[in-house]
């Protein structure tokens, strides 16, 4: 099972409703094969039947890898329902934290409605 999640750091735009990928930082620093692994790893974290846990991502060929960790319980908004979430993004010169949410709507397709940069303490 996959699901459509637009590209972590990219604010909403036309080219999200027309199926096109839009250029955003996050789209800059991983690759089509990067990128599909870490949807994947989102789609399963953010699930609210899962447990919780940290998912993680790898791309033995580019070397890059990541993680998300759901942070809470999935909760009823406005746009469906709605996870926030941990991202580490690794690309060896480049690490990535991010922080987000996620809603899905009524098909079960998850969308990110917002992110930034994550601090860690």
């Amino acid at each position: 099972m996959s699901f459509p999640i637009s590209p972590l750091m990219s604010p909403p735009s036309s080219e999200d409703t027309t199926g096109a990928i839009p250029k955003s930082p996050l789209a800059t620093l991983l690759d089509a094969e990067d990128w599909r692994r870490a949807k994947a790893a989102l789609s399963t974290a953010l699930d609210p039947q899962g447990n919780g846990a940290l998912v993680t991502w790898e791309n033995p060929d580019s070397g890059h890898k990541g993680s998300f960790r759901p942070v809470g319980k999935a909760y009823p908004s406005e746009s469906g329902i709605c996870r926030v979430f941990l991202a580490e993004i690794d690309r060896k010169s480049d690490p990535k934290s991010i922080q987000g949410t996620a809603c899905a709507d009524k098909q079960g397709q998850w969308t990110i409605a917002e992110s930034k940069p994550w601090k860690k303490i």
